[in-house]
């Protein structure tokens, strides 16, 4: 499978083609709205302000599979993020990120980027992946990895 034939579903319904994030180094983290990591939003968007002018892209993936902690639609999961966080980078639509509904852009990033032991599993909300701008690199980080944690990193795939 390659990574720019890959379509993601944006909270409005409406398919976006990966190729569209060409030539951007990308971060990409399954999130929830009720989940002790969730005040990551703020990290995220702190990465987001300092990094889109130079070609980083974050987005988001909601996704209900960990303790429930995604529970809201689309339209309640945008208001969340705005309203609470002044989130600003792409969320969305809800996914499945574990089992038979699986999207493809998560098995693609789960076989690139194994977990511990080569599990290919997301153990839990906020897994972060980042991907580079050639797609040859793709990092996974756990949902403990707080996102300016990941700077030293962004900074290498951007050439900064």
């Amino acid at each position: 499978m390659d990574f720019n034939t890959i379509s993601v579903t944006n909270s409005k319904g409406q398919s976006v083609p990966l190729s569209d994030y060409n030539d951007k180094v990308l971060l990409i983290v399954n999130t929830a709205s009720k989940c002790g990591f969730t005040p990551q939003y703020d990290g995220l968007e702190a990465l987001y302000k300092e990094y889109q002018g130079m070609g980083l892209e974050i987005i988001a993936f909601p996704c209900n599979q960990f303790g429930k902690q995604e529970p809201g639609d689309n339209t309640a999961i945008q208001e969340f993020c705005s309203l609470t966080f002044n989130v600003t980078f792409p969320v969305m639509a809800k996914i499945e990120v574990n089992g038979d509904n699986t999207t493809p852009l998560y098995q693609y990033l789960k076989k690139a980027a194994p977990g511990v032991l080569g599990t290919q599993g997301i153990k839990w909300n906020f897994t972060k992946f980042l991907v580079s701008r050639d797609r040859k690199t793709v990092k996974r980080y756990a949902p403990k990895d707080k996102p300016e944690a990941l700077k030293a990193d962004i900074e290498s795939m951007l050439n900064i």
